[in-house]
């Protein structure tokens, strides 16, 4: 947090607003006020880098905005404590250099004059750490926007209208022979997978139980095709279900899965689903033997968006891609 501009200024502004209660404004010898002034410079300077200090401390301990609270009621229990007892300590001394007691009153008075500069940079410090995470909040939505945009505009450039091919289907399911099973599940399994990708492409979050759902339909179709030459585990407890993924996260995994390697009766493609909801992510692991023809080379891209994704969602920990022993793995990260 850069504070420069609130250190050059703030101190001395605020160590002169400090004395007016104090009665500087009847000074009439410039000598004594700038004498006046600069004592409460030294003052203000103690009280602020050290509330500064803590407020640092007590940020980087509870950084996230739902601890807002937990901060809040710890810099005030701290911060009224450190003034009181400086109030103590230098009306004590001040007291027993002029051969008197500190007296109640006049402690009462100081604490609350000590008080002010205290609350006013936790003020400052708290403010600035709001519209910088506001500012950061809003640059993330528009960033998913964004990305939301991009690829619905790349989804239309390479297909037809999920919308029309919707529609379609169900006409075509309906001109399907009813005792033709086989392809009326093919059909209205086809029809789950665009029905799922028009609700969910314009949220920034699923439930995993709804994403597993949709993969489950989608590889379903692909089963049809692959059959026995493609094995799926999946491993969700349910304590999982309820946390949340990117949408088509989980399918965009898979899909590379089956576009990028063999799936023979020799050699069957193993994908493994599995989450663990203590560690906090959800993995997609699948046997590795890349497919040599028929197919370019890979180029990253819907990795890369993934990853951004969950960059932009603020996820706890990144994506996760691990290539080794014939197995490649991506952890996704579970969001609240």
């Amino acid at each position: 947090m850069n504070d420069r501009k609130f250190l050059l200024w703030g101190i001395p502004i605020l160590a002169l607003l400090v004395l007016i209660p104090r009665g500087v404004l009847h000074i009439r010898s410039v000598p004594v006020f700038f004498l006046n002034w600069g004592i409460s410079l030294l003052f203000t300077c103690a009280f602020w880098f050290t509330g500064r200090a803590l407020w640092q401390a007590l940020f980087r301990r509870f950084p996230r905005v739902d601890q807002t609270r937990k901060r809040l009621w710890r810099l005030a229990v701290i911060n009224t404590a450190i003034a009181a007892a400086v109030t103590f300590i230098l009306d004590s001394i001040a007291a027993w250099a002029q051969g008197g007691q500190l007296d109640s009153a006049s402690f009462w008075r100081e604490f609350g004059l000590n008080m002010v500069p205290t609350v006013v940079i936790q003020l400052i410090y708290e403010s600035m750490n709001f519209f910088q995470q506001w500012e950061e909040n809003v640059r993330r939505a528009e960033q998913l926007q964004s990305a939301g945009v991009q690829s619905q505009l790349e989804a239309l450039q390479s297909q037809l209208d999920p919308h029309f091919l919707f529609n379609s289907l169900n006409t075509l399911s309906a001109l399907i022979e009813p005792e033709n099973e086989p392809a009326q599940d093919f059909v209205e399994q086809l029809s789950d997978v665009y029905r799922y990708v028009l609700l969910a492409r314009d949220r920034p979050t699923v439930p995993l139980s709804e994403e597993l759902a949709f993969v489950d339909t989608y590889l379903a179709l692909h089963k049809a095709r692959f059959r026995d030459n493609l094995r799926v585990t999946i491993d969700v407890p349910p304590a999982a279900l309820t946390r949340q993924v990117a949408p088509l996260s989980v399918q965009l995994l898979v899909e590379n899965a089956l576009k990028h390697n063999v799936a023979s009766r020799e050699f069957p493609l193993q994908l493994r689903l599995a989450a663990d909801p203590i560690a906090g992510h959800f993995t997609v692991e699948n046997t590795l033997r890349l497919r040599t023809a028929g197919l370019a080379p890979g180029t990253g891209t819907g990795l890369r968006n993934v990853r951004h994704r969950y960059e932009l969602l603020r996820a706890p920990h990144p994506v996760d891609v691990t290539s080794e022993a014939g197995l490649f793995r991506v952890r996704l990260p579970l969001l609240s």
